[in-house]
């Protein structure tokens, strides 16, 4: 049996029903214990992130705007364009749809995380900030529960070094700009891995500083792109949607047998490459959060829950709805190539294909920087902050950035879909214990608030 075969099968087994039933399950019980809070105060939420709080008392390394910058840096990446082509190609038009759910939920989820990295975050040896799902297992449901810990922080510097973190992104930039601008792969990974080095070695308030740059300018321009697309073939938008809904459901009847395509492709591909871009549940926008320069959990719940809706209702829909109006979908080609096709055709121009190497470059760069950041906080933890080994883990993770281009690109994806779903048990299982913090943390602040009024 070969080595992607075998992957495959660990894939299907992580990825079964346990995980897509508890991902799930955690959303929608947030969702209905909250009184989906994540409609009821979207709009807070977006004031929240461009007002800064006031009052004594705050704490954080980075402003509660930078601190989602860097989360956005590490959720918006290759997920958007490749992971959402990926999903579409593998499961069909209907994967979209259960992206949207599992980000509706997932909403939610990320309100508890963002909750949580506050409520329990501490400092490292070194002076820093540091919290996120590692902690709040620890602090929140007692030292007894401290295996858990590590074993999401294990994971999350797997995740790190061997999956979203490095291969993924690195392999879509070096392609890309292989098959768009002729360059070299051999050049591109030596200029990617030098500019990563600079900017991690840098810490935490470098890598913030970059992402509020660069993160708003690389969504919007995104979005203007796919928005002239759309605007562009609107008559097809209609159809395109009604196409989306009725595959998730009976891809059959609404695409034909010819295709293949099954409803739990649809949900398995929907949610791998949903959860994959938006890491609702993953635990690992948390770490991030929690440097926020912030005194209210809830506050910084809220602002967190943002990540997710702008990922993947905003972001991931922009490619779904290019590529599906395109009929891009229907040809062989997968991956950032699909993404490209479809933009070609739908702006009937090759500087479709300039726009997604450009946006594939910026998404997948910010992430690296992001996910390096998170995999140090999570290995901070397991070495109880010895500064000698963290050189260690960056130098490693520049070294697999330098090697990342050169593996194959089925391989690469099949593994951090592994690496994602361990990561995320740890995380789950703790948000589930830690429920009635979260709902207690709410009610109180949303009382004070009342009073206030």
């Amino acid at each position: 049996m070969s080595l992607d075969a075998i992957l495959n099968q660990i894939n299907n087994i992580i990825w079964g029903a346990p995980l897509l039933i508890l991902i799930s399950g955690v959303g929608l019980y947030f969702t209905l214990s909250l009184k989906g809070i994540q409609l009821s105060q979207l709009g807070r939420a977006f004031v929240y992130m461009f007002k800064p709080e006031k009052g004594k008392g705050q704490s954080g390394d980075i402003s509660a705007f930078a601190a989602l910058s860097t989360a956005l840096a590490a959720t918006i990446g290759t997920g958007n364009i490749v992971g959402v082509a990926t999903a579409i190609h593998s499961g069909g038009p209907g994967a979209l749809f259960w992206m949207w759910l599992i980000a509706l939920f997932g909403m939610a989820t990320k309100y508890a995380e963002g909750l949580l990295a506050i409520k329990y975050r501490t400092k490292d040896k070194a002076g820093f900030v540091a919290g996120g799902p590692m902690y709040y297992i620890e602090l929140g449901m007692g030292k007894k529960w401290r295996w858990l810990a590590k074993a999401f922080a294990f994971f999350g510097v797997l995740v790190a070094l061997l999956g979203v973190g490095t291969f993924p992104q690195v392999n879509g930039i070096t392609a890309s700009l292989e098959s768009t601008f002729d360059v070299p792969i051999i050049f591109s990974a030596i200029i990617l891995t030098l500019v990563v080095a600079v900017i991690i070695l840098g810490g935490v308030k470098r890598i913030s500083k970059i992402a509020t740059i660069i993160v708003p300018f690389m969504a919007i321009g995104y979005v203007v792109a796919s928005l002239c697309v759309i605007l562009i073939h609107a008559e097809k938008v209609p159809a395109a949607i009604t196409t989306i809904i009725h595959a998730a459901f009976n891809p059959q009847a609404a695409l034909g047998g010819a295709f293949g395509f099954t409803v739990m492709q649809a949900i398995q591909y929907g949610v791998a490459r949903g959860i994959f871009s938006n890491e609702s549940g993953l635990g690992s926008a948390p770490i991030a959060a929690a440097a926020a320069q912030t005194k209210e959990p809830v506050r910084q719940g809220l602002i967190s829950m943002t990540g997710t809706f702008l990922d993947t209702i905003i972001v991931c829909t922009m490619t779904g709805l290019v590529i599906v109006i395109s009929g891009a979908w229907t040809t062989d080609v997968k991956g950032a190539v699909l993404t490209t096709t479809a933009f070609t055709q739908g702006l009937d121009s090759s500087f479709g294909a300039v726009i997604v190497t450009l946006a594939l470059v910026f998404f997948a760069f910010t992430t690296i920087l992001g996910w390096c950041y998170y995999g140090e906080r999570c290995f901070v933890y397991l070495t109880q902050g010895k500064t000698q080994f963290l050189k260690f883990y960056r130098l490693l993770f520049i070294g697999l950035i330098a090697t990342a281009p050169f593996l194959k690109l089925d391989t690469i994806w099949t593994i951090a879909d592994i690496l994602n779903g361990l990561m995320a048990f740890p995380n789950l299982i703790a948000l589930l214990a830690l429920r009635k913090v979260i709902l207690a943390e709410t009610k109180n602040f949303f009382s004070r608030l009342k009073k206030e009024k």
